[in-house]
């Protein structure tokens, strides 16, 4: 069980990063492209946080 959430913690790590170099590197971006940009991060945050959470279960 612990390989699964093991990759899926790895996937959503990988996710969460892009979106902050995407962020990061594109100084064009509009405020509703960060808004969006923030929401997606947000909700791969709360998903690796619940599976660190399952993970010590």
């Amino acid at each position: 069980m612990n390989s699964k959430i093991d990759k899926a913690i790895e996937y959503y790590t990988i996710k969460s990063k892009e979106i902050i170099e995407y962020v990061n590197s594109n100084h064009k971006l509009t405020a509703e492209e960060i808004i969006q940009s923030a929401e997606e991060l947000s909700i791969l945050e709360y998903k690796l946080t619940a599976l660190e959470v399952a993970k010590e279960i």
